[in-house]
């Protein structure tokens, strides 16, 4: 890969490039579905290719192939060079790049176990008897289990001298209940909705989840919340638990932030944001007591890396720090439109055929003070929600209603009866405004999203987010139709 990548970067520079840059990608991945005993799905896919991003006259260019031959990589550099001259003669903003030095460097997701070294049987067996216990609680009309694994190798040269191989390994797996009951449906997940809880590591993830030992439990809350009163339309004290605490910062922080929509220059499918450039350093996105990162070097992230798309190095930086916003996620076009020095290391792709977008790598809520329960002792009156289940946010991420799996009511500092179809509703930094405590890293826990969706044409991301369990006072609430 290396030599054909090269072959590309020749062919570039010599047509008249004047930055050049070459990814080569394979990636493997496999999906695992049981319902019941039953085997509902399994696939298995792998994808090998390369791609050729060019700078000409000032312009982007970009072009790819599945073919590895080293007439092919010249070719696909060509034609890179003839999509960016024709570019530039409808460019009005020349292509800038800060600086990066150049890397030489190999990496991989630690892991303890390969999954995919793991028996395909074994891997059914455990979530066929995660699935059984669930069906066995009375009015659970059925169980399931899932698992995704995902290895992906990347090659990545520069006309800079950059030489990059890293690997990336990404677990995930879950379990569901669903109950139903007089024209109503119920389910509850465990660890997580939307396939469960997605880490990077290998099986060693899967068997410190307790899949079986938790199912009992998932199953009776199904079944308890199809009796249970709907979730009342009031302004309360909101507590999340750290999966929706995930989502809400997915999409209200994560999204807002990156440089790319505050430009106006990924608008088309995605939206914008409510963030400008001149609000850096005075917009008060939040209370004091919320501190918020991209990072993507922590442990276990799904958006955790040594370099991104474009190579440069993973970084930690402050995207809100004591309630005010102090960053932007960056790449390296982007940061020299601002003025920064340096990128933060943001730009991803979907495999090998896409070009890179800024993505969000792990944009961690960084924990407070205090347990749980801590969360909990100050609330006279409010409610609890746990475990996302949608969410609707406007065009520039400031308007948003988000809904959960459960909530119970918390009176005088205690957990209370159980209420279904659970909704709040918010304005992107009146919500975070009104945030008055963030439990402490015993809480803290990095969540995986396997699913966020940018750019036109589409690509899918993988991103985490670092979160603890919160509280938010005089929050609208309500349940879900």
């Amino acid at each position: 890969m290396d030599d054909l990548l090269n072959e590309a970067l020749d062919a570039a520079t010599a047509s008249g490039a004047s930055y050049a840059d070459a990814r080569g990608v394979d990636i493997d991945a496999e999906s695992l579905t049981v319902k019941g005993p039953r085997v509902e799905a399994l696939d298995r896919s792998s994808s090998v290719g390369f791609g050729v991003r060019v700078v000409v006259d000032g312009a982007w260019g970009f072009a790819a192939s599945p073919r590895l031959d080293r007439d092919e990589a010249s070719r696909v550099a060509l034609t890179a060079v003839e999509v960016a001259r024709a570019s530039a003669t409808a460019n009005t903003n020349l292509v800038e790049l800060v600086p990066e030095p150049a890397h030489r460097a190999t990496w991989s997701t630690p892991v303890d176990i390969d999954p995919f070294e793991v028996p395909t049987e074994k891997k059914v067996a455990l979530l066929a008897s995660a699935a059984e216990e669930m069906e066995k609680v009375p009015g659970v009309r059925f169980g399931r289990g899932s698992m995704d694994l995902l290895k992906q190798r990347t090659w990545f040269v520069s006309s800079e001298g950059s030489d990059i191989d890293q690997t990336i390994v990404h677990t995930g797996t879950g379990i569901d209940a669903v109950a139903v009951s007089e024209g109503d449906l119920q389910q509850r997940s465990f660890p997580g909705s939307f396939r469960g809880h997605f880490e990077a590591g290998g099986y060693e993830i899967v068997e410190g989840l307790e899949l079986v030992e938790n199912s009992q439990r998932t199953a009776e809350e199904a079944v308890a919340l199809l009796q249970a009163p709907e979730c009342p339309s009031t302004s309360t004290t909101l507590v999340l638990d750290g999966h929706q605490v995930m989502l809400q910062v997915h999409e209200s922080v994560g999204h807002p932030t990156e440089l790319d929509r505050i430009l106006g220059m990924e608008a088309a499918f995605a939206g914008t944001s409510f963030v400008g450039i001149g609000d850096l350093g005075h917009l008060r996105y939040g209370s004091e007591l919320v501190n918020i990162t991209s990072d993507a070097t922590v442990e276990g992230g799904l958006g955790t890396y040594a370099y991104d798309d474009e190579g440069v190095a993973a970084q930690r930086v402050n995207l809100v720090t004591d309630g005010i916003l102090t960053g932007f996620q960056t790449s390296r076009e982007t940061a020299a439109a601002i003025g920064a020095d340096r990128s933060n290391g943001t730009m991803r792709a979907e495999g090998w055929e896409n070009f890179a977008l800024i993505r969000m790598p792990n944009i961690n809520l960084l924990p407070g003070e205090g347990s749980f329960e801590d969360l909990l002792a100050d609330v006279d009156e409010g409610i609890y929600m746990a475990t996302n289940k949608s969410w609707s946010i406007d065009d520039k991420r400031k308007n948003f209603q988000f809904g959960c799996e459960i909530a119970w009511e918390i009176k005088n500092g205690r957990i209370g009866r159980m209420l279904k179809n659970p909704r709040y509703t918010g304005i992107t930094p009146v919500f975070w405004g009104s945030c008055d405590q963030v439990a402490g890293p015993e809480e803290w826990k990095v969540w995986g999203t396997p699913n966020c969706g940018k750019g036109q044409p589409g690509q899918t991301m993988r991103v985490g987010h670092g979160t603890s369990p919160a509280r938010f006072r005089n929050v609208s609430t309500g349940f879900a139709q």
